[in-house]
């Protein structure tokens, strides 16, 4: 029978026959520090992170041998139902590999049994006198006689039991039984660190799995919601899927409701030619793997694609290599979307986590695909937009020619019949032209107005900003209105003490949005009241006031008077205007980065007010680059501006010795305000020039009306006499230039000049248009004009060859040749470069048609707005060299600016027309 382990019966005597006994004492004090060394050794293993269980149990059965004088050791495991043998030392391979295949049982027949039911420590001290114990075969093979162990005991189950035996009959004190019992609570002790060590691992690995899973995720949400390129996301997704998946390819699959099926979208890690194949076949939603999980709601995989039928989706896979996949449906609540499939090229199934993760990836892929429909849908319609919006666009150039054009004719002959040219009116009949007159103005206002607000709302009126005085702006407009608010009896105000020096905006559409203030607080304001126009830096911002002491707005209006055809109930008698300044005028300001706002109590007035963003500093001037000639030479000055000093030198040899003043300058920008400030008689001009280019110089002094008809004599090395004449150059030398080159061209352009000056009269009209031809003719002719019309441009050109007139007017829209051909073949043409050119149009011009014909024209008048007296004064002026009119930008009234809701001179003080491109 076994004996548990307790202080009774003892093996053999624990404590010496003499206690004195220095042998007996030195002993247990050696076995003590082996013992000690032994659990420190068996300690250190158990703390090193790299320690198996394995390292650790043969560490503790080859101590537990050595010390309780065993020939072998062993641990036993218990899996269940069997105790089997997982570390030992002392036995043999023949004894280790029966042990294998007879595991012990967990019976009283056996010590480890005994051990694990009792739950202590067990000795046998002779197997083969203990009728109970019953393993022949184990005991055979060992050849052991006394035995024992002790429990491994984890979490209060024993799991293992730690044996030693001895071949002879020998029992184990008790000292013994207590060591081997340490060493079962070490090893168990290992157990419990393996497992814990383990399940660390375990829920490690799950939790870099759940991280990446996150991170894809994240990822894929980041590329949703920063792209609008569906290829890009539905491709992030799908790699994603694919990588998470342990997967070799996959697809994103979208349903089409019209054809009952499924098309590919994007697919990962798929050859081109199975690719094409994928995007071709037809993936019924009825037949089909894909359209089964779409149906059903959940995923469904194949294990072996070789151990199923095959649809054709299938068919094509298989054929191509693959041998598994899942399919996870794309739904959202109220339809399918799509279908996302991982394939592998190995046989086998996806665990439940990878279907999971799959699932949260289909989610995205749902988002995405619904996404990317409404992205080609807004795309579709954006190219839709962008089609309807240049045919509006076109249909607005052709509505701007085709209603100002006869427009024009309308208010042109008005005009010529109130100024008795042919003959006087009785007071009857002039109160019907001027009737005919106000309405022919009124309608142009409107078309003006419609078409200013069209091109903002269609995002096609383009800013020209520059730095400009501000007080010079306002009091430019306030001019324009005196007239006519004296007219009423109104008083404007203005103190220019606390305006800004300067203001960065658009002059021109700056002077429209004051004048539509100005002019509707001077028509709501009853006589003997007051406007006061106001403006003063206030932070970041400019801000512009136009108060009246009218009737004021009530609160109910307040909401609605900047919309479009709202005037408002202020007057009932005031049925004058568009309904559209107010909403023009706020688009404008708003189109500048600014703000709009009204302040108003009935019976008191209103005030009108606009901010825009101060982005200017002062107006700077520069220090001239030049001398003055001295006061008593009297000779005609040229100024030279050449970079070179050896050839300004050369060029002023020249021109003193032909009796000229030469005035040598550098820089371009020097030249410019020389020729400003000595009006020369001619300019002699390089292009290569530091800084501003010879070509900007040109363009410069051909856009400034007080310096434009100075003749200007290119010399340059560049051989481009066509770009130079098209820029307005009277001639254009290649160097070198000889001595009587050079004066010939100088002397020309002189003499060319005074003919002009001598009062030559003749103009050439081109215009497809009959009646505008005639009511130039009707015009100029009584100025003493000889007048020369042509229908077209082909026809002009030959004409102005011919006569070489002192100035060509020109219509811009034309059926054969449009008036920019015929200005860039005009200034193309040696014989008629310096001919100058008047632009007289219906067409509302863009800032690239301005562009065209900058420093290549005099000017642009508009048919619509055009004054006829005005034009015949302005033509005389060209004829005579007296320069162009102020350039694009100065002045309210040019071809794209309109003012207030009234149009007609008493409005603005003096007749529009005058902007230049």
């Amino acid at each position: 029978m076994s004996q548990p382990d307790g202080p009774q019966q003892p093996d053999r005597p624990v404590e010496p026959a003499d206690p004195g006994d220095a042998r007996w004492l030195a002993d247990r004090l050696a076995e003590a520090r082996d013992q000690l060394a032994a659990t420190r050794e068996i300690l250190s293993v158990l703390a090193r992170a790299s320690s198996s269980e394995d390292d650790v149990f043969a560490a503790i059965v080859e101590h537990a041998r050595r010390l309780c004088r065993a020939q072998v050791a062993q641990i036993l495991l218990f899996d269940g139902s069997f105790y089997r043998l997982v570390s030992g030392t002392g036995h043999s391979e023949e004894y280790a590999e029966y042990a294998a295949q007879h595991p012990v049982p967990r019976s009283r027949a056996t010590l480890a049994g005994r051990v694990a039911m009792d739950r202590r420590t067990h000795q046998i001290a002779d197997v083969l006198a203990d009728p109970d114990y019953d393993l022949p075969g184990l005991q055979r093979l060992g050849g052991y006689r006394s035995i024992v162990g002790a429990p491994m005991v984890v979490d209060d189950e024993v799991v293992g039991v730690l044996m030693a035996w001895r071949t002879r009959v020998e029992s184990f004190d008790e000292n013994t039984r207590a060591l081997l019992t340490t060493f079962a609570e070490q090893a168990a002790l290992a157990l419990r660190n393996v497992e814990l060590f383990t399940a660390l691992q375990a829920r490690s690995a799950e939790l870099a799995r759940k991280i990446d899973e996150l991170e894809a995720l994240a990822e894929v949400g980041r590329v949703v919601s920063s792209t609008l390129d569906p290829h890009e996301v539905l491709t992030t997704i799908v790699e994603h899927a694919v990588e998470l998946a342990d997967a070799d390819g996959g697809s994103i699959m979208e349903y089409d409701e019209d054809v009952h099926g499924f098309r590919v979208r994007t697919t990962y890690g798929t050859g081109e030619h199975a690719r094409e194949q994928l995007r071709s076949v037809q993936i019924d939603l009825d037949e089909s793997l894909v359209g089964r999980a779409a149906t059903r709601g959940e995923p469904v995989q194949v294990a072996d694609l070789s151990a199923v039928d095959l649809d054709p989706h299938l068919r094509l896979l298989h054929d191509d290599g693959w041998r598994s996949l899942v399919a996870v449906p794309l739904v959202r609540p109220d339809r399918i979307v799509g279908a996302l499939v991982v394939r592998r090229r190995t046989p086998g199934t996806f665990s439940d986590e990878t279907c999971e993760i799959l699932t949260a990836f289909a989610s995205q892929s749902a988002i995405a695909l619904t996404n990317a429909r409404l992205h080609e849908q807004l795309e579709l319609q954006r190219l839709e937009l962008v089609r309807t919006s240049q045919h509006k666009s076109d249909f607005l150039a052709s509505m701007s020619h085709e209603l100002r054009t006869p427009l024009n004719a309308v208010i042109g002959f008005s005009e010529v019949l109130l100024e008795r040219m042919f003959g006087e009116l009785n007071e009857r009949q002039a109160d019907y032209v001027g009737d005919i007159l106000d309405a022919g103005r009124h309608l142009l206002a409107l078309l003006n107005d419609v078409l200013d607000l069209s091109k903002v709302e269609a995002g096609r009126m383009e800013l020209e900003v520059t730095s400009f005085p501000t007080v010079d702006a306002i009091q430019g407009v306030l001019a324009l209105v005196r007239e006519r608010a004296a007219q009423h009896g109104v008083e404007l105000r203005f103190d220019p003490a606390t305006a800004p020096e300067a203001l960065s905006a658009d002059e021109l559409r700056f002077k429209q949005v004051l004048l539509n203030l100005v002019g509707n607080a001077v028509k709501f304001t009853p006589a003997g009241g007051t406007v006061t126009v106001s403006a003063w830096a206030e932070g970041p911002e400019v801000l512009v006031t136009v108060a009246d002491t009218g009737i004021g707005v009530p609160e109910s209006e307040r909401s609605r008077i900047f919309d479009s055809f709202q005037q408002g109930t202020r007057s009932a008698a005031s049925t004058e205007g568009t309904g559209l300044g107010l909403t023009l005028t706020r688009r404008i300001v708003e189109l500048h980065g600014g703000r709009m706002w009204l302040e108003s109590e009935v019976g008191e007035g209103s005030t009108f007010g606009f901010a825009l963003p101060r982005q200017a500093g002062s107006v700077a001037t520069a220090d001239p680059g030049w001398s003055e000639p001295a006061v008593e030479d009297a000779r005609r000055s040229v100024v030279v501006i050449e970079d070179d000093p050896s050839s300004a030198e050369l060029v002023g040899v020249h021109l003193a010795a032909a009796g000229l003043r030469p005035v040598a300058v550098r820089t371009g920008e020097d030249g410019l305000a020389a020729v400003r400030a000595l009006r020369p008689t001619a300019v002699v001009l390089d292009i290569h020039l530091p800084g501003m280019d010879g070509w900007d110089v040109l363009s410069a002094i051909k856009a400034d009306p007080a310096v434009a008809a100075t003749p200007v004599v290119v010399v340059s090395v560049l051989p481009e006499r066509g770009r130079g004449f098209a820029l307005g150059a009277s001639d254009y030398l290649v160097k070198p230039v000889s001595r009587e080159g050079l004066l010939s061209a100088v002397w020309r352009a002189v003499e060319q000049r005074a003919d002009r000056a001598a009062g030559r009269r003749d103009v050439v009209v081109i215009d497809d248009d009959p009646a505008a031809l005639e009511l130039i003719r009707a015009t100029l002719e009584p100025h003493g004009w000889t007048v020369t019309t042509c229908t077209g441009g082909a026809e002009a050109l030959s004409v102005i060859r011919s006569i070489r007139p002192s100035v060509v007017l020109v219509d811009l829209l034309m059926p054969d040749i449009d008036g920019f051909a015929v200005v860039d073949a005009l200034r193309a043409d040696p014989r008629t470069a310096g001919t100058p050119v008047v632009v007289l149009t219906a067409a509302t011009l863009t800032a690239h048609d301005r562009r065209r014909l900058q420093g290549r024209i005099e000017f642009v008048a508009s048919k619509g707005e055009l004054d006829l007296s005005w034009l015949a004064e302005r033509l005389t002026q060209v004829a005579a060299g007296g320069g162009r009119a102020e350039p694009h930008g100065q002045d309210p009234h040019g071809p794209d600016a309109h003012g207030p809701d009234s149009h007609g001179p008493d409005a603005h003080g003096q007749h529009p027309g005058g902007g230049a491109p």
